[in-house]
């Protein structure tokens, strides 16, 4: 059993990549990877929340993870619904509250209204908070942004108050800037995820595929950030 590092960072990011993979490799269909996907991400919650670490991220689906088949799509968002329905008490239990970021309109009627009773049931909720990435796209959260912006403050003309915060503000959720980003599957970029956040995210990058990222690969990698020196641009 690892040892879990004294130094833990405040918020991780996880690109949770390599389910269809995994599904392939055993001559298994692409859906039997999402189900499996699924345990992951229970363990993994579990395990943050049992580490004490206040934000998790999961990037839960993508912007342009809609390109992909109807079917496939459909699978994602009843798996979406099952774990809201069946983790909802575990949430409440464990003091987990749940946000989510990305274009929530757009999803299906059933996984929006499930996704928005729990956000509502757990907002009182304040030992851990879990940030679900859906309809999410870091760009589109960038140009979602500026909307907001030239909606809500249309005579803007002093410029020196367009500051970091200012911008942080209209994002889709106030949160913390990851310290850890981790992103399972053996592909090395960030694919969309979280661009403004992660500006000084220290990067972790595995082969293991999600449907095999347990609590042993989530210490390892913990214990990988444990040994970084973080700069912000510093000496």
């Amino acid at each position: 059993m690892s040892e879990l590092p004294r130094k833990l960072p405040a918020h991780v990011a996880i690109i949770m990549d390599g389910n269809g993979r995994w599904a392939q490799k055993r001559g298994l269909p692409r859906f039997q990877g999402h189900f499996k996907g699924a345990e992951s991400v229970k363990e993994i919650v579990k395990a943050t929340r049992e580490f004490n670490i206040p934000w998790l991220t999961l990037y839960s689906f993508s912007e342009e993870n809609w390109k992909r088949s109807k079917e496939e799509i459909q699978t994602l968002m009843n798996l979406l619904v099952e774990y809201l329905e069946k983790e909802l008490s575990e949430m409440q239990e464990n003091g987990i509250r749940l946000k989510a970021i990305g274009r929530i309109w757009k999803l299906p009627e059933k996984a929006r209204e499930k996704l928005l009773e729990a956000i509502e049931k757990t907002s009182n909720n304040k030992d851990m908070t879990l940030v679900l990435a859906l309809s999410y796209g870091g760009r589109q959260e960038i140009t979602d942004m500026l909307k907001s912006v030239l909606r809500i403050k249309q005579n803007l003309t002093d410029l020196d108050k367009i500051t970091e915060d200012f911008v942080a503000r209209y994002l889709y959720l106030e949160m913390p800037d990851p310290d850890f980003l981790i992103r399972t599957g053996g592909e090395k970029r960030i694919s969309n995820f979280l661009l403004w956040q992660i500006a000084y995210t220290e990067l972790y990058f595995t082969d293991v595929l999600w449907p095999d990222f347990g609590r042993e690969e989530y210490i390892r990698a913990l214990q990988d950030f444990a040994t970084r020196k973080r700069r912000f641009g510093g000496v």
